[in-house]
């Protein structure tokens, strides 16, 4: 892997996917983010903007405000009933990965 890693907290690199459609996170970017071996990630995909790969937690956060009331506050661009649906699809990730 070829990359280039920056000071100023960006990095920039190349992965390849395997044959199984699985990549490696590089170490430089796991360790800039604080991923461990067993952290979930949430995967997000949008067929115009692309992809984008974040910690669950920084997504829980994100949900508990939300189901706790301050839905406007955190989205507000995106109706109530939206970000209050984006908020239980996020906490049903936690439960799917309770029960494995």
């Amino acid at each position: 892997m070829k990359a280039k890693r920056e000071t100023n907290g960006k990095y920039m690199g190349s992965v390849k996917v395997g044959q199984k459609g699985q990549i490696v996170i590089p170490k430089d970017v796991r360790d800039m983010f604080g991923i461990s071996p067993g952290d979930t990630l949430i995967l997000l995909a949008d067929s115009e903007k692309g992809i984008a790969i974040e910690r669950y937690g920084v997504f829980d956060r994100i949900a508990d405000a939300i189901l706790s009331g301050r839905a406007k506050e955190v989205y507000p661009d995106y109706s109530e009933e939206d970000s209050i649906r984006f908020a239980k699809a996020v906490k049903s990730i936690d439960d799917e990965d309770e029960e494995k």
